[in-house]
């Protein structure tokens, strides 16, 4: 592990790295740099986490080899332009979490053979229960995804896929807490409909997501399984998988998820 690490862009997924590489000792707190335009966010982070703190990108590049993109899309090449002299291929890691932008922008971008490693967190790293996806560019060494491995299992768990699979975990899992809170709204406010309290129509459908998600690892059952084991003929869950069936609900998440997918692939060849 290396002794510290530079972040660029203080939001909230960076908090939630710091706050995992903290908990997990990867890095103390005056080896971490953040950088931050921001005047108020950077005073936050330096109160609550005592980080090293600057709104200048390059002072982070210049006294960190290891490098944490954590910045929009829409301002990756203005980053990037500003960093570029500042990057040595020999010295730095650079790693980005930027949703759409594939390696190769990066690598046109930034000097020859500098190594990349692409992440795709998501939101639930917040509380540490990110499913992060990790994959390697073109220079990047085994040891390198390696190093990114461990830092990221610092907000929840990691996969390491090819790099041509990273937009359809962006469509899955990194769009996926928002699917999920829709799904939710709609079981609370049905819950509300057929005249339960709003608290307790919360309570009800938090704790059956938790469960049922529990019950599938803790059994090791796949969906339908699951399904089988809750509908009973003629019953309540029966009449309600009708009206799912009937409305298209499957049909509606999958192309949902392919829609993700196909704006992540526009974003990659908006800003290439």
């Amino acid at each position: 592990m290396k002794k510290g690490i530079g972040i660029i862009g203080g939001g909230q997924m960076a908090e939630a790295l710091i706050k995992g590489f903290l908990e997990r000792q990867l890095f103390s707190s005056e080896n971490i740099w953040v950088s931050e335009p921001i005047l108020e966010r950077r005073e936050y982070l330096m109160r609550n986490y005592s980080v090293k703190v600057t709104p200048s990108n390059c002072e982070v590049v210049e006294n960190q080899e290891l490098i944490l993109l954590a910045v929009k899309p829409q301002v990756m090449v203005e980053v990037l332009e500003e960093i570029k002299f500042k990057i040595d291929p020999e010295k730095h890691l650079i790693i980005t979490i930027a949703a759409g932008l594939p390696i190769s922008f990066y690598e046109k971008r930034l000097p020859l053979k500098t190594r990349l490693i692409r992440v795709m967190p998501n939101t639930c790293a917040l509380v540490h229960k990110s499913i992060s996806a990790v994959a390697k560019g073109t220079f990047a060494q085994e040891e390198d995804l390696n190093l990114v491995e461990e830092l990221f299992l610092a907000i929840g768990e990691v996969v390491k896929v090819e790099e041509k699979y990273i937009d359809a975990v962006t469509a899955l899992s990194g769009s996926g807490p928002a699917y999920v809170a829709l799904f939710l709204e709609a079981l609370i406010d049905g819950g509300v409909r057929v005249g339960l309290p709003r608290p307790l129509s919360e309570k009800l459908a938090l704790f059956t997501l938790e469960g049922t998600v529990f019950l599938m690892k803790t059994l090791q059952k796949n969906p339908y399984e699951i399904k089988a084991m809750v509908t009973s003929p003629g019953g309540t869950t029966i009449s309600a998988l009708e009206v799912f069936y009937k409305e298209g609900f499957s049909g509606i998440i999958i192309s949902a998820i392919n829609k993700a997918f196909e704006r992540s692939k526009e974003i990659g060849q908006t800003f290439s």
